[in-house]
């Protein structure tokens, strides 16, 4: 992939962009809706998938966590070449000046037999490589991969950790979310279509993305909008697996009885639920967790669904979420001033909304979490990024060790 291309992969499914036909720098999720639903009007697209999400023009996007204290900027892409694959059904539009976007679908009738058999059984990322060559080459794992290990940064962070736990019992702040990067370097520049590779094949349940150098899979769902039904599943609450199924087991039953996790999880719940409610109807909200398995770690985790007013299309409701209580605390002011002074840290677009959305307003919007972003500089280097929500009670080395297990997925896809 080049800095133009864009994956987002789900399951063996999703969607990815190739070239680039527009692209704008924005401050926010609400600036990017308004320009995307600008370029839209001006589009002739002629469907023949009407209704199927992910079908058509499409952007993508990635915005960061603090407009106000970072020096990364946010960005829209709307690719020259989409090609999908969501329920069962594949597409390819194409975008170009002085043309309308041209989609056809099924995919297959584009392509001859033995090609026809590889659509049908094939990755998505592989697909892409079958029908424009976009990949000459098959992805190439980083060499001599370095993760700088530095104890004193750690120690820093722990004491930070430690300041936040005080502002909790002492200011009226409720949660606050501190993050950490650490920096990995190779002897040459780092394929991002390996990193794709890895983490959509260890990690098929997480939403695995590549959008301007940020790489991830992020098992958070800011939030999903399709034919309506809005959808958001919230994660706040972990635990590191052991690796014995047992044990894990206990683990995962201990971790739902946790009075100090589910305090933190039920204030991320009604961070969601009380930001959706003037956009939606028919709100659901479970009244308890459900415990989310990932190959690293346990979650409490829980999904909340309505359904979004007709003029609410993904980005408005992202624009609404973010930040969320998951990835900045409450109150949310107070959390995002503490961040600002306590972090030490330029999160860029870590934790920021992740995604897409298409021209009928539906789309997926993760939060950018397990993520890295590489250096657009010194394409050798990846800064990786990892946080934790402090409440009362949090203890700043099991906090340390729970950013050490967020950090594995992408630790693994650069040494794997």
């Amino acid at each position: 992939m080049d800095g133009s291309s864009v994956a987002w992969i789900r399951h063996g499914e999703g969607m990815v962009g190739l070239g680039c036909y527009a692209c704008t720098d924005v401050t926010s999720p609400a600036e990017a809706d308004a320009w995307w639903s600008t370029l839209v009007e001006g589009l002739d697209h002629h469907s023949q998938m009407p209704g199927v999400a992910g079908s058509g023009p499409l952007a993508f996007g990635s915005f960061t966590f603090d407009p106000d204290h970072t020096e990364a900027v946010s960005r829209l892409i709307v690719p020259k070449v989409i090609i999908g694959r969501r329920q069962g059904q594949a597409w390819l539009t194409v975008l170009g000046d002085g043309v309308s976007p041209v989609e056809i679908p099924p995919l297959v009738e584009l392509v001859e037999t033995q090609l026809v058999e590889q659509v049908e059984t094939s990755p998505l990322v592989e697909l892409v490589e079958a029908l424009t060559a976009a990949r000459p080459t098959a992805p190439r794992a980083p060499r001599s991969v370095r993760i700088e290990v530095d104890e004193a940064a750690q120690a820093r962070w722990k004491e930070r950790v430690a300041e936040a736990v005080r502002r909790i019992e002492t200011n009226g702040l409720e949660k606050v979310v501190l993050a950490r990067s650490v920096t990995a370097r190779a002897s040459e520049p780092i394929d991002a279509r390996h990193l794709v590779d890895t983490l959509a094949r260890d990690y098929p349940s997480c939403w695995t993305y590549c959008i301007d150098g940020l790489v991830g899979a992020s098992p958070e769902m800011l939030i999903r909008r399709e034919r309506g039904l809005a959808t958001s599943r919230i994660l706040a609450g972990t635990i590191r697996r052991s690796g014995s199924d047992e044990t894990d087991l206990k683990l995962a039953s201990a971790l739902a009885r946790s009075s100090k996790n589910l305090g933190e999880h039920e204030l991320a719940v009604a961070s969601v639920a009380e930001s959706l409610a003037p956009l939606c109807s028919g709100m659901n909200v479970p009244e308890s967790p459900y415990v989310l398995e990932l190959p690293n770690v346990l979650h409490l985790a829980t999904d909340v669904t309505a359904v979004a007013h007709k003029k609410a299309g993904a980005l408005r409701l992202a624009a609404a979420l973010h930040p969320s209580a998951a990835v900045c605390g409450t109150p949310t002011s107070v959390a995002r001033a503490a961040i600002a002074e306590l972090e030490g840290l330029d999160r860029g677009r870590y934790s920021g909304p992740v995604g897409w959305i298409d021209a009928r307003g539906d789309g997926e919007w993760a939060i950018a979490l397990r993520c890295g972003i590489i250096d657009a500089d010194d394409p050798r280097q990846i800064r990786l990024f990892a946080g934790c929500g402090i409440v009362e009670g949090s203890d700043p080395d099991e906090e340390l060790a729970e950013t050490q297990a967020k950090l594995v997925p992408m630790v693994n896809a650069l040494l794997g």
